[in-house]
């Protein structure tokens, strides 16, 4: 029977992805695909709908009774963090300003929770991820919380950076950003099978970047091919092949930290 696998149509996922998918690796299981931003299969891991399920290590607090942290396939790196974006002329005072973020469970926010402590928005409002920039090009929200291809993107919306959250996470932590991590569901996938078929899955890609282009292009939501190539090679890196200790050590301050602030429930260390 098929293992049911969700991930983004972003290209970091369908580059890392596809030799499983498509059943190029012998010995792996069959996989049956379900695409899904990150802020919906936080929820449907919860429910405990897919068997191998890309998620925000900031939900990890909710879903490790039942799922497995596997050790690769994620993004987790340096350079690639979350950005506040808001109009030209904004003076940077969050105080009473609506904010548009891409989901409440989402690492991007919480790292803005963390960052915004002593400067707190007065309104929240979670927005799918393509209305973000424009929303807040129009004035519909004083600024946006983004990620992935915004990096490349957002000048063309007229807006700026007001804040970089990896360049502030990485200078008060020295860590990369944890981002999205890939987990597997408890008494239904061998973690350590599924982390073998996953990394031999990486390697293809890298050895043959051309094999996966037309099924990344397909699903990459109108990206230029550029932008395309800048994604992939800011998100899928050594950190995709295996996190490491530090891969770990990045994934603990940041739920330590939230558990701290309040922000999420405590869970025990990923080091072991």
């Amino acid at each position: 029977m098929a293992l049911s696998l969700a991930v983004s149509p972003c290209p970091n996922d369908t580059f890392v992805f596809h030799a499983l998918v498509h059943g190029r690796i012998p010995g792996a299981a069959t996989v049956d695909l379900t695409f899904a931003d990150v802020d919906v299969t936080n929820t449907a891991a919860e429910r405990g709908e897919f068997d191998l399920v890309k998620v925000s290590y900031a939900a990890l607090p909710w879903l490790l009774d039942d799922y497995e942290l596997l050790p690769c396939g994620g993004a987790l790196g340096r350079g690639c963090g979350p950005l506040v974006l808001t109009r030209e002329g904004h003076d940077g005072d969050l105080t009473g300003a609506t904010v548009a973020v891409p989901g409440d469970r989402t690492t991007a926010y919480l790292l803005f929770r963390l960052w915004s402590q002593d400067n707190a928005p007065a309104k929240i409002e979670v927005v799918p991820f393509h209305e973000i920039m424009p929303g807040v090009a129009e004035g519909r929200y004083d600024a946006g919380l983004v990620i992935h291809e915004a990096r490349f993107t957002y000048p063309r919306y007229g807006l700026t950076a007001l804040v970089d959250l990896g360049e502030w996470w990485e200078s008060d932590t020295g860590l990369p950003i944890p981002l999205g991590a890939i987990l597997a569901r408890k008494g239904t996938v061998d973690p350590h099978e599924a982390a073998e078929w996953i990394r031999t899955s990486v390697s293809m890609a890298w050895a043959d970047p051309d094999a996966s282009r037309e099924f990344v292009l397909a699903n990459a939501q109108e990206m230029e091919p550029d932008v395309v190539d800048q994604h992939i090679r800011l998100y899928v890196n050594e950190f995709t092949l295996d996190l490491g200790r530090e891969g770990l050590a990045a994934a603990d301050a940041l739920l330590s930290r939230a558990a701290a602030a309040g922000l999420t429930p405590a869970i025990p260390s990923l080091i072991t």
